[in-house]
């Protein structure tokens, strides 16, 4: 391996130590109804987004609150010794993507049959902490001078 390549590597790797992410593949519900719920906890603070996936009533919520308990367990596990209500998270990004389709037959009239398509997505949770952005825009702005 080259030296620039080992760099971008190392660079990629201290990135990925401050990214904490969850994610949740071949979710057996269609992307259009777990969507719905992402666009409604994202940017939110963590605390709030899981009091609105408690009591929603959709089918993906649950699925989308154990998502992110697993983040901010995935937090804890970077960050030891510190709280989370210092630390101030909030869902930096929430991805909804397609998954796998398992395709089946439905029998129609007149000897026919009809497709059905039954969807699956996969989601990505990335948390991000208010305090960590400030420290590093404060940092940026004083190399700046």
């Amino acid at each position: 391996m080259g030296k620039r390549k080992r760099e971008s590597a190392l660079a990629r790797k201290e990135a990925k130590k401050t990214q904490y992410v969850a994610k949740l593949m071949n979710n057996p519900t269609s992307p259009r109804k777990t969507r719905l719920m992402a666009d409604a906890i994202r940017g939110v603070d963590v605390e709030k987004a899981l009091g609105i996936l408690q009591f929603s009533r959709r089918e993906s919520a649950p699925k989308l609150r154990k998502l992110l308990l697993s983040a901010i367990a995935n937090w804890q596990a970077k960050n030891e010794g510190k709280r989370i209500e210092d630390s101030n998270l909030y869902i930096k990004q929430i991805t909804v993507d397609g998954g796998r389709q398992l395709k089946r037959l439905r029998t129609a009239p007149q000897g026919r049959g009809y497709r059905i398509r039954k969807r699956s997505n996969h989601i990505t949770l990335v948390l991000g902490s208010r305090v960590e952005e400030k420290m590093s825009a404060a940092q940026s702005t004083d190399a700046e001078k």
